[in-house]
């Protein structure tokens, strides 16, 4: 089963090796990922799309690469995978965006499309989004998404995390 989902502006879809290099310039740019606990080298990009062809396989998601619709370029990746969060595995919807994309509301559009796939199609509840509580654009697109502070913990990768949520018959009221 091949996902692709649709949005305004921008086209989701699975990630390929043929997205490495476009992939790349996302993860290993030190701007698009200064609240991640590393940048990413070549090693970590290739595994990252392989992990994610595994996901696709065993989940039937994970996270899919973000391309503008008008034009099909790759500019981050956006889906839903399963996380540690403060001790349990929950479901996660994940954004990177590349640098030069952001503050577009680009990942605010994707995390809606992955949050309104991920409650037509799975029997998830909750959706949760976590990061670096000093990471307030992250935060902004969870709560774009229809996410609210649930807690925050100190994760010897990530520091200070934030966690925020956002249950399924929240979102079928808005």
């Amino acid at each position: 089963m091949n996902i692709m989902i649709e949005t305004q502006r921008l086209i989701l879809r699975e990630l390929t090796g043929d997205d490495f290099p476009a992939l790349y310039k996302v993860l290993s740019d030190r701007e698009s990922m200064r609240y991640y606990p590393y940048v990413f080298d070549e090693a970590r990009v290739k595994d990252w799309i392989s992990r994610n062809i595994e996901r696709y396989h065993d989940l039937g998601f994970g996270l899919w690469a973000v391309c503008l619709k008008e034009t099909g370029e790759l500019i981050g990746d956006c889906g839903l995978t399963m996380q540690v969060i403060d001790g349990v595995i929950r479901p996660e919807i994940g954004y990177h965006i590349r640098s030069d994309c952001q503050r577009q509301g680009y990942a605010a559009e994707a995390a809606c499309a992955v949050r309104d796939w991920a409650f037509e199609r799975t029997p998830f509840r909750v959706l949760y989004s976590y990061m670096n509580s000093e990471n307030l654009p992250s935060a902004r697109t969870a709560q774009a998404y229809g996410c609210k502070l649930v807690t925050e913990y100190e994760d010897g990768d990530n520091g200070r995390v934030s966690v925020y949520s956002l249950a399924r018959k929240q979102a079928a009221q808005t």
